[in-house]
């Protein structure tokens, strides 16, 4: 089964994705995570990734896809894949599709999950991590149950992202909906589209998401 999970910044992608990749036996694929391997491999297309980061820019989609049709070709990737975070645009879309048909490959489903702006903004403003293990916190939806303790490790040191913030989070959004949002369209005309609500609970997402490819 190949899968695509689509969302903003902070709708839990990378949580769904770990829990179906576990649950379903597919390769949780990250193009961040893809890109940094290539690069440490030192493959033809992690050649020319690293020259374009090394100058300051951004990595083209010819050099995206590159990538991860070389990764999907790896044995681990025959009983299924799932994409995190990519596509992000129609023309990445487009040139998806384009290599898993050269593949003869498919996608099985597009897994949307849908969440309210402005409750998202206060969910990802709030974030903050332990600087040991990397436990995640909230400010106001999930504190450690000692005031400055990490529960899973016991550290007392705690860190938040740069971009964790009001301005920067709007941004990021505006973004999404500028740039991804096409593609709720695009994957609802091939039937593949599979929404569910993002703002409940972990357990309850999850619950949907799998209710959604149980006819699969």
């Amino acid at each position: 089964m190949n899968l695509i999970l689509l969302g903003p910044p902070g709708a839990g992608k990378g949580t769904q994705a770990r829990m179906l990749a576990e649950s379903h036996g597919l390769v949780q694929l990250s193009t961040g995570d893809m890109l940094r391997a290539a690069v440490a491999a030192g493959t033809e297309i992690g050649i020319q990734a690293k020259e374009t980061m090394e100058r300051g820019e951004l990595v083209s989609d010819d050099i995206v896809i590159g990538i991860i049709s070389e990764r999907i070709d790896d044995p681990d990737c025959a009983d299924g894949f799932l994409l995190d975070g990519f596509p992000r645009t129609l023309a990445q879309a487009e040139a998806l599709d384009e290599i898993l048909t050269q593949k003869n490959k498919k996608l099985d489903a597009v897994i949307e999950i849908r969440v309210d702006d402005e409750q998202l903004v206060g969910r990802i403003a709030g974030r903050f991590t332990c600087a040991k293990c990397g436990e995640g916190y909230h400010d106001t939806f999930r504190r450690p149950e000692r005031d400055g303790i990490c529960d899973k490790c016991g550290g007392s040191e705690f860190s938040r992202r740069k971009d964790d913030n009001e301005e920067t989070v709007r941004s990021r959004l505006q973004a999404y909906h500028a740039q991804t949002v096409p593609l709720i369209g695009y994957y609802g005309e091939s039937g593949k589209l599979k929404s569910v609500d993002g703002m409940l609970d972990i357990e309850s997402v999850n619950r949907q998401i799998e209710e959604a490819l149980a006819g699969l």
